[in-house]
């Protein structure tokens, strides 16, 4: 089976963040379609590494193609993509996926049954996959990590990111259009 090469992550996160769209991410055989994705970069006051490196968010200053995990409100693990050409301290968070593999050990480690509400948001997603620090600056092109290509092009929807105050009007939050699966739908 096919995986996405190392070159597609050394990109612009807004590329990547909407080529993401459509992929299967797998953690250790768990996981399904990417609905929903942002991007962040260094110039973004959004973005964790607008104000340079830090022991947090080292990652994402590190090569492409690897991972960036970080804790939410000290609450929620968030699964990013660190992408760009060099250390350019960009990533795309990874908001929602569609799950498809896995489904019983996402249920038990979210504790809910519907599928809709086991991967709607960074939080729930990473919960159901198993995402914790132990994965950051991990490699995303071998296990427990699986990328695959989407089989056919997808249909794109853009628009402003959630979540945030700065930045927050960037229309880099892209999604499957017409996706059950997203965190939150997007304005019309």
């Amino acid at each position: 089976m096919d995986l996405l090469p190392e070159p597609f992550f050394q990109r612009a996160a807004p590329d990547v963040a909407r080529d993401l769209i459509g992929v299967t991410l797998l953690v250790d055989g768990v996981g399904g379609v990417v609905v929903e994705t942002e991007a962040y970069d260094r110039e973004d006051p959004a973005s964790h590494s607008f104000r340079g490196p830090t022991p947090r968010n080292a990652a994402m200053f590190g090569p492409a193609g690897h991972a960036y995990v970080y804790r939410s409100y000290g609450l929620h693990w968030c699964l990013n993509l660190v992408c760009g050409a060099g250390a350019t301290g960009s990533a795309v968070l990874i908001r929602a996926l569609e799950p498809v593999a896995g489904l019983e050990a996402m249920r038990e480690r979210r504790g809910v049954a519907e599928a809709r509400l086991l991967c709607s948001g960074p939080g729930r997603l990473s919960q159901a996959l198993g995402v914790t620090r132990l994965l950051d600056g991990q490699p995303l092109d071998r296990a427990p990590f699986a990328l695959r290509p989407a089989a056919r092009p997808v249909p794109v929807v853009a628009g402003p990111r959630i979540g945030i105050t700065r930045g927050a009007e960037t229309p880099w939050r892209f999604g499957l259009e017409g996706s059950a699966f997203l965190s939150r739908p997007f304005p019309r």
